[in-house]
């Protein structure tokens, strides 16, 4: 509004349903602001170098505005800034080039979007800001979140060590806890070794693999043996017995022809010879007829 002063140094137009110009900057006759909440505007969209002309500013506070992207050249001109909320949005990628012009960030609040991932240049490009807010967020949790884990983990041993400036470092350190522990919990049901990516992380799904395969070769193995067990087994059943001779050399039906003669003739009871070649069960054992008794 023209009426007022263009000296004034805070400025608070949440909840309402501003619509900002396209490709010109927000607000250009209130340089002197250092602090704007523009927060719950659901119609807010941001273009490039909306916000160049308040180079004063120190805070910003874009909360609750439904933003599911940021331009990497939204914050230009904004090298004083200290503090950019962008909690309660709909931001899907951690994309961070946006970073780039914020040379005096501090305070980095990114609760509660909808971040899955984020790749290790943005998380290079967060390293600077003291302070950022990660919780609230549906993180994934496979082996591409290993990078936010042992980001978050460094942070935790540096913070330990303790930054200059930081008055809330103990709260600061206890929500990284809380996310890194959750983090860690679900890479160890993910994969109990897990390793950056590059560096072995993909190995798992060969050794998964190799594993099937011997698996799969064993029960194989052990079904062909039970085979040829069980064939070896139906074998045995399968003898006939052999045709009756009476001698080496004769036919069946010399044998049957010798045996009636002598029993038609002299009504004589076969000898114990004939009863143990009837007795035989038929088989041939090993060496039954020896080389010596072999005829021409």
């Amino acid at each position: 509004p023209d009426s007022l002063p263009r000296n004034i140094t805070r400025l608070d137009l949440s909840f309402n349903s501003l619509v900002v110009p396209h490709h010109r900057p927000l607000l250009k006759h209130f340089p002197s602001l250092h602090s704007l909440n523009l927060s719950s505007n659901a119609k807010l969209m941001l273009s490039p170098a909306i916000f160049s002309n308040l180079g004063a500013l120190r805070l910003l506070d874009l909360s609750s505005c439904s933003i599911t992207y940021i331009h990497m050249d939204t914050f230009k001109g904004l090298g004083n800034l200290r503090t950019l909320l962008l909690r309660n949005n709909s931001l899907q990628e951690l994309d961070v080039p946006f970073l780039l012009p914020l040379k005096a960030l501090f305070h980095l609040d990114l609760q509660h979007n909808a971040l899955v991932s984020v790749d290790a240049w943005s998380l290079q490009l967060m390293d600077p800001v003291p302070r950022v807010r990660l919780e609230g967020n549906p993180w994934v949790c496979d082996c591409s979140a290993h990078p936010l884990q042992q980001w978050l983990q460094r942070r935790r041993g540096e913070r330990r060590a303790g930054w200059p400036g930081v008055c809330q470092a103990g709260r600061q350190e206890n929500w990284e806890h809380r996310v890194c522990h959750r983090l860690t919990m679900c890479l160890s049901c993910v994969a109990a070794t897990a390793l950056p990516a590059g560096k072995g992380g993909r190995s798992w799904p060969y050794l998964v693999g190799f594993l099937v395969t011997a698996i799969g070769l064993s029960i194989l193995i052990a079904l062909a043996a039970k085979c040829k067990l069980v064939h070896k087994n139906f074998a045995s059943y399968r003898h006939r017995p052999l045709p009756e001779i009476s001698s080496i050399g004769g036919s069946p039906m010399e044998d049957s022809s010798s045996w009636d003669r002598g029993s038609c003739g002299s009504h004589s009871i076969p000898d114990a010879a004939d009863l143990q070649a009837e007795d035989d069960d038929g088989f041939i054992e090993d060496n039954y007829i020896q080389p010596s008794e072999q005829l021409p």
